[in-house]
């Protein structure tokens, strides 16, 4: 059970125990994925204790899996961490044992509530140190200094003051610090949609996904690369986190790519920037998404209907570059013999797709995101399970009768709630004890669990670290400083507002994830974009999206980091030329913010949508052609900027910059399409 080695992570470097040690955290996990599961099924608790166990055991784990200093020893867990560990585990329950004194006093904490308020927060600052480094620490930091000494800073920022205990209090126990929203969706949404893409990527779900898209574009020019772009989209239905994207469907794609051509640069720029995109990428969007469902008060479905046509764009302009890149240097597919029929592989696996079809479905039928994940996790086990199960039994009447019954009891969810599916999932388990080779798929059911666990972990510290920033932002009202200069700015210029939020998430983004990044952003600046017309769910999205570009963004490119860990090449050559391949994506919220319909937002019509994307995708062809200098042929420097000029008039949305995006456009491809064709002529002749 030992690791052999660590792998790159986005979150530190995790100590290879041994199997004693070991042992404890896969329980604990287990334990953790279990406590987790029985919240969102029965609700036993308040909200408050809910959310201040969930980060108690955050705690627990980040410390015994996550060394106090990266260069010390990987093969035990030190005495004071397992002090440290079992600390933060019990003061945890501390909300719980005096939940009633805690609410008649509140507002007035005793000195054992300082104590234990303090000692939280500085261990949940350790934990954020351990698992995401020292940037998003030092920002809290900074935000909880100026909570405590911004009366003495300069009139322009400067606040009332605030003692000790009212600022403990604030964020030791209300519900605006640590145990704030982004906690609440951590320990609600977020942690069974984790639970959902672990489940399924342990029942085989990359292999399929792999498979579909070798089998379609793998013989295509440049396939190994569009295999990338394709297996990555469909990864990010159901992965939410683009760093675990590249360090699963990266494994595959970049040996490829490089095999058949391409540079390990490019290789890792591009699944990088595909990886990434999983963030935005429905039904099973980056945490963000439900932090952002919370903070608006709207249906989760709206964020996805908000997202998909963003997603789709982000993905033809990865897949566009690729395309381009692989004309320049002319690179051939893979054999199509080579090729896995895709058909085939999804009559094999179709099953894999019903529970994400379920959710899909859910979703967008009122259904809430906790119980869509609910039963799209318990439909996931009955379907491992019960394939388990049908492939040691004999006859096809038989396992045509017991698919009808397990999709019987699948759909019992929805009518009588969790107790028959209970039933069936305990049955089918007591089954697979029995079936001869049933403990293996056990033994999936269980490493799913660790694993989902273990994934929450990151997410999870980051939501109750930066709860520090918005309880310091609430109780000082901080936010508004910012958000009015963003405001003067906007009387003056939207463009200019837009390109000033977005070099905040870029900059913030470049030390930070992408949910401390948007809960930041999205506090500041999101309300004033709101007060200069930009409607709320497309202001937030903008927040959103450059919050994602920014992990593609020198020095700290997270995804450019764990592409080089497999391609091999520098991640500084990577990240900048992830941002090549990333670069026509950048208009795209641009567009969302001057024509809503890109979003489904507004009063749209369907022609308005077809009138925007189409304009998008004209805009993304010129940027990707600029970019790469390559077309049907090579573009010359004037070319290249001709193309760059009708894109950026077809972006902006002042009187007749369409018009003449549209004629420059044509009149640059009419040129283009001559002169090649007029050169292919010569080099024939």
């Amino acid at each position: 059970m030992a690791q052999a080695e660590s792998e790159f992570s986005e979150h530190g470097v995790q100590r290879r125990l041994g199997d004693g040690p070991m042992k404890v955290v896969v329980a604990l996990a287990l334990a953790f994925s279990t406590y987790q599961l029985v919240m969102a099924a029965f609700h036993p608790l308040s909200s408050l204790v809910m959310r201040s166990l969930h980060v108690s055991f955050l705690v627990l784990l980040t410390f015994l899996l996550y060394p106090m200093f990266q260069r010390g020893k990987l093969t035990r867990i030190p005495w004071y961490d397992w002090i440290l560990a079992a600390a933060g585990f019990a003061l945890g329950f501390y909300q719980w044992v005096f939940e009633g004194e805690l609410i008649q006093r509140a507002g007035d904490p005793t000195a054992v509530d300082l104590v234990v308020g303090t000692i939280m927060v500085l261990l949940v600052f350790e934990a954020a140190r351990r698992i995401l480094g020292l940037a998003l620490p030092l920002v809290c930091a900074a935000f909880l200094l100026f909570g405590l000494f911004g009366q003495y800073l300069p009139a322009a920022i400067a606040h009332r003051g605030y003692s000790f205990a009212q600022i403990v209090d604030q964020l030791g126990f209300g519900t605006e610090g640590i145990y704030g929203i982004p906690t609440l969706v951590s320990a609600t949404y977020i942690f069974l949609f984790i639970l959902f893409g672990s489940f399924l990527e342990h029942a085989g779900m990359i292999n399929l996904f792999n498979s579909i898209a070798l089998g379609f574009v793998g013989h295509t020019k440049g396939g190994p690369a569009k295999v990338a772009v394709i297996s990555s989209a469909l990864m990010g239905t159901i992965s939410g986190s683009g760093v675990a994207n590249v360090l699963t469907t990266g494994q595959f794609t970049i040996p490829l790519m490089k095999r058949f051509g391409y540079s390990g640069v490019f290789a890792g720029a591009v699944e990088a920037t595909s990886s990434m995109g999983g963030q935005i990428m429905p039904p099973v969007m980056g945490a963000v998404a439900f932090i952002m469902a919370e903070n608006l008060n709207v249906p989760y479905a709206e964020i996805v209907k908000a997202a998909a046509i963003p997603a789709i764009l982000y993905y033809v302009t990865a897949f566009w570059m690729v395309h381009l890149e692989a004309g320049r240097k002319s690179l051939l597919g893979l054999p199509k013999e080579q090729c896995p029929n895709p058909w085939r592989a999804m009559r094999e696996s179709w099953y894999l797709v019903l529970p994400l079809a379920a959710l899909v479905w859910m979703l967008f039928n009122g259904f809430t995101p906790m119980f869509s994940g609910m039963v799209g996790l318990a439909l996931t086990a009955i379907l491992i399970l019960g394939a388990a199960l049908a492939a040691r039994i004999s006859g096809t009447a038989f396992r045509v009768v017991f698919w009808i019954a397990v999709g019987l009891g699948a759909s019992a969810f929805a009518k009588w709630g969790i107790y028959p599916v209970l039933g069936l999932i305990a049955a089918l388990v007591a089954a697979c004890f029995a079936a001869k080779g049933g403990r293996k798929t056990l033994h999936t059911m269980k490493m799913s669990l660790v694993d989902g666990a273990k994934q929450a972990l990151p997410v999870g510290v980051a939501c109750a670290v930066v709860g520090v920033i918005i309880g310091i932002l609430t109780l000082t009202g901080a936010a508004s400083s910012f958000a009015g200069f963003i405001l003067q700015v906007g009387e003056k210029s939207l463009f200019l507002s837009l390109v000033l939020t977005m070099l905040v998430c870029l900059v913030l983004g470049m030390g930070i994830p992408t949910i401390p990044n948007y809960i930041i952003t999205s506090a500041i600046a999101a309300p004033a974009l709101l007060k200069l017309g930009v409607p709320l769910i497309v202001s937030h999205m903008f927040v959103f999206y450059f919050g994602i570009m920014a992990d593609l963004t020198p020095p700290v490119a997270l995804a450019a980091f764990a592409a080089s860990s497999i391609a091999r090449e520098p991640p500084m050559k990577i990240g900048f030329k992830a941002v090549q391949v990333a670069i026509a994506g950048f208009v795209v919220p641009y567009m969302a913010v001057y024509d809503n319909a890109l979003m489904l937002q507004g009063e749209w019509t369907f022609a308005a949508v077809a009138y925007v994307v189409s304009k998008a995708v004209i805009s993304i062809a010129l940027w990707g052609a600029a970019a790469i200098g390559h077309l049907r042929a090579p573009l010359n420097w004037a070319e290249r900027l001709f193309a760059a000029a009708a894109a950026f008039l077809l972006v902006a949305a002042i009187p007749l910059t369409d018009e003449i995006g549209f004629v420059l456009a044509a009149g640059f491809l009419g040129w283009h399409v001559w002169r090649s064709r007029r050169a292919a002529q010569t080099d024939f002749s």
